[in-house]
């Protein structure tokens, strides 16, 4: 199940890359919608879930809260250390097209953050089938985003159009092969609240500080707003129903 569903996510991610190719005017909109299903999955899923996964405390702090924090900690400096900066397009020019190496190592770590999407899925599913489906409704809602992002940060720093292509088709493969991966390994319970919590701190990164901005930065529209609102209560009673 995890792995056909990761099927979608591999639609998503080449949908985003084509739009990168034609058509933005309304990218906007489907991203303030991203965003909001994102921080629907992390409130109403992620965080109850990981709790009944696990009730260990550190130092009476409980213990996925702690990796919650990582998670969060750790795309930021991933990002910050690889150059990828999602979808400020006018940092970019200031680049110029001199590096287009830069370009696919910044495309390699969205990669290599889809497989990890990838991942995230088939633990998911782990859980419980509902836990399954929310999460890779998330991801599928970003992957589009992140379709976006690797074939035009990859054009940006002056690759080819051939090159932007195959990163585009690694990145939209990359979930598939991590949902695959679960198919052979087993995570304990308590474990695995342990890594719902690293996921969704994920999520309320990618959220907050890449498809927000994004979306926002040419288009801070009320009606972008209200696509955010929209996606947090479409996932609310997605849980609801799953629940």
């Amino acid at each position: 199940m995890a792995v056909l569903v990761t099927l979608l996510s591999l639609v998503a991610t080449l949908a985003g890359g084509l739009v990168a190719l034609r058509a933005r005017d309304k990218l906007h909109l489907i991203l303030g919608l991203a965003a909001g299903v994102l921080l629907g999955v992390v409130a109403f899923d992620l965080l109850p879930e990981m709790f009944e996964q696990n009730a260990y405390h550190v130092l009476g702090v409980p213990a996925v809260m702690i990796t919650f924090a990582a998670g969060f900690l750790t795309l930021h400096i991933v990002e910050r250390g690889t150059a990828v900066h999602r979808g400020h397009e006018h940092e970019y020019e200031s680049h110029g097209h001199h590096y287009p190496t830069v370009g696919v190592l910044a495309a390699s770590a969205l990669v290599a953050h889809s497989f990890l999407d990838g991942l995230g899925i088939g633990l998911g599913f782990q859980a419980s089938t509902a836990i399954g489906a929310t999460v890779a409704i998330a991801v599928i809602a970003h992957d589009f985003a992140d379709g976006f992002n690797t074939f035009t940060i990859t054009s940006l720093y002056g690759n080819a159009r051939r090159r932007a292509l195959t990163l585009l088709c690694l990145d939209a493969v990359a979930p598939v092969a991590g949902a695959a991966v679960t198919l052979f390994v087993h995570v304990p319970q308590s474990v695995l609240g342990l890594y719902l919590g690293f996921f969704a701190g994920f999520l309320l990164y990618i959220a907050t500080s890449d498809i927000l901005p994004e979306a926002h930065a040419r288009h801070p529209s009320r009606l972008t707003l209200g696509m955010t609102v929209l996606g947090m209560a479409f996932m609310f009673v997605v849980v609801g129903v799953a629940g």
